[in-house]
């Protein structure tokens, strides 16, 4: 039997990343592009007014929070996506009659969402060395953190593709809160430049600790420790990872 929930954990994982990979125009392709747009007018219009680093110019700042955002927004959008794709077509009830475990649920949504966070991601990046020169001070903290931003909003698309019952409702979910908080973590500003107490909000946001820990990566200087990053979302990750599996192991509104 274990080796049976083994297999279709792999299959599963596989339909998740086909799913959006024979659509990548549209999941990867897309994606990039708006960031790139990003880069051109923001990078455009502050570039050589700002400078929020020494020595680290504007665009170069920018880059690696684009590449951030992208990979958080994505990686929610896959495994929500598909799960209230699923319950509303009714293709659910051919995984509910499987002997898939809630860890092979889990392993395999959250496992195909940060393959396309990753990948959309990493399609940014090689999109955007072409504009500014970027460094890589503590690449190891590059790692990490863009892995346990894909694996954190993979999970919370979980929670969301499992709450929602309609396509309104899981828009709602993301316009009012994966879209402020990931725009409002500082993927264009530095928070320090921000009034008191504007700065002690931002500091309430686990997406901001995402976003410095992993610009720290490139330049080596952040708006506070990468260790103190790492914490809050480590906590957050396992908060939010609890939870999901509570509610794929009870089978929270998979059965309507």
């Amino acid at each position: 039997m274990t080796t049976i929930r083994l297999a279709g954990a792999r299959t599963l994982f596989y339909k998740e990343v086909l799913r959006f990979w024979k659509v990548a125009f549209q999941t990867v392709g897309a994606p990039v592009l708006t960031s790139v747009l990003y880069l051109l007018i923001f990078g455009h219009v502050l570039e050589g007014r700002v400078e929020v680093f020494p020595g680290v110019g504007y665009t170069s700042f920018l880059i690696p929070g684009l590449i951030m955002m992208s990979v958080l927004q994505n990686a929610f959008a896959n495994s929500s996506s598909s799960l209230i794709q699923s319950k509303i077509t009714g293709n659910l009830v051919f995984l509910l009659v499987t002997p898939l475990s809630h860890w092979a649920w889990y392993v395999a949504y959250v496992g195909a969402s940060m393959v396309r966070g990753l990948t959309v991601g990493l399609g940014v990046f090689a999109i955007t060395l072409w504009f500014a020169p970027i460094r890589f001070e503590q690449p190891l903290w590059i790692v990490v953190f863009a892995a346990l931003g894909a694996a954190l909003m993979g999970s919370l698309g979980l929670i969301a593709g499992l709450w929602a019952e309609k396509f309104d409702q899981m828009a709602a979910f993301q316009n009012f809160i994966v879209m402020p908080l990931t725009m409002l973590s500082g993927v264009f500003y530095s928070v320090q430049g921000l009034p008191p107490f504007w700065l002690e909000v931002s500091h309430l946001n686990p997406f901001f600790y995402l976003v410095d820990g992993f610009r720290a990566g490139f330049f080596g200087v952040s708006d506070v420790s990468p260790w103190t990053s790492l914490a809050v979302v480590g906590v957050a990750f396992a908060a939010v990872a609890a939870l999901t599996l509570r509610l794929l192991a009870g089978g929270y509104k998979l059965r309507h």
